[in-house]
């Protein structure tokens, strides 16, 4: 009860700031400003199974999810949050392989999975690809979570796109939950 009472007194906060996600920057506060945002639409007991955050020059971040608040249904939604407004574009069924669960292959936004992390990786991603190839600014492209069809958890990563500030190829750097780099496609 008080936790959902503070989403909601930071939900507000960020309302009334002019803070919706289209606006938020590709950083850790600005993601978990988002991930504030989805715990308030879905509730901090929702499972997901796609979630990702896409940058536009025009419009700013589109954030789309797959999402369940009852994964034992096997019927998921299909939402996109674009310039603050929300709608939902397809319903699923999920079919799992034989005794398994369906939450299984899903995850929750918590301690072990947060945007803030992602968010702070995309920021460690851009200083490595000014680094690497001398790009300056790079935007965001996408930054997503993936999580292994097979369902082990461990092995889920935060995935940050990046281009460069006039378009161009697109640079991808995949990371462990911890946050260490495990890839890099240049």
């Amino acid at each position: 009860m008080k936790a959902t009472l503070i989403t909601l007194i930071m939900a507000a906060t960020l309302v009334s700031c002019g803070g919706g996600a289209s606006k938020q920057k590709a950083n850790a506060k600005g993601f978990g400003a988002i991930e504030i945002i989805l715990k308030d639409k879905f509730g901090n007991d929702a499972h997901y199974t796609d979630l990702t955050i896409t940058y536009n020059e025009s419009i700013g971040n589109i954030v789309g999810v797959t999402v369940t608040e009852a994964p034992e249904s096997l019927k998921m939604g299909q939402w996109n949050l674009s310039q603050d407004n929300w709608t939902q574009t397809s319903e699923i069924t999920l079919e799992v392989p034989a005794g398994t669960k369906a939450a299984d292959f899903m995850f929750q936004l918590d301690e072990t999975i947060n945007l803030g992390k992602l968010g702070g990786l995309v920021e460690i991603s851009k200083e490595k690809l000014t680094a690497k190839k001398q790009i300056e600014n790079p935007l965001l492209h996408m930054a997503f979570v993936k999580m292994p069809k097979n369902g082990e958890r461990t092995k889920t990563e935060y995935v940050v796109m990046l281009k460069p500030p006039n378009g161009g190829t697109t640079f991808t750097l995949n990371y462990g939950l911890n946050g260490e780099l495990i890839n890099i496609d240049y």
